[in-house]
């Protein structure tokens, strides 16, 4: 598995096809030691197939972390976006309100004026 000095999503990443790479060369020695003329080595084939296995999970458990990890990163999820909206909105409606106070207190203003 990943140690935890491998910090960023890309480094796992590489790490995986890494394995990956190694996975398949397993199975293809695997593949010519059961090709051999003069029989397939247990030892051999044992000690492959538990690499393998080994290398699979490990590749398994970056993945799904990997996948579980994107999933969970929301940026604009635990923004204040609509807070910040509602504000703006609430200001331009509160600039809307003093403008027309502005323009009754004129006409206010103008009537006492004429009187």
């Amino acid at each position: 598995m990943d140690s935890p000095t491998q910090n960023t999503s890309l480094q796992r990443l590489q790490n995986v096809e890494k394995r990956i790479v190694r996975v398949l060369e397993l199975a293809g020695g695997v593949m010519g030691e059961l090709a051999n003329p003069t029989g397939p080595s247990k030892e051999f084939i044992n000690n492959h197939c538990l690499e393998f296995m080994k290398m699979i999970k490990d590749i398994q458990v970056t993945l799904r972390d990997e996948i579980k990890s994107a999933c969970e990163y929301r940026p604009f999820e635990k923004c204040d976006y609509s807070s910040r909206i509602s504000n703006e909105i609430c200001c331009k409606k509160l600039e809307y309100i003093l403008s027309q106070l502005d323009s009754m207190k004129q006409t206010v203003d103008e009537y006492q004026a004429t009187i």
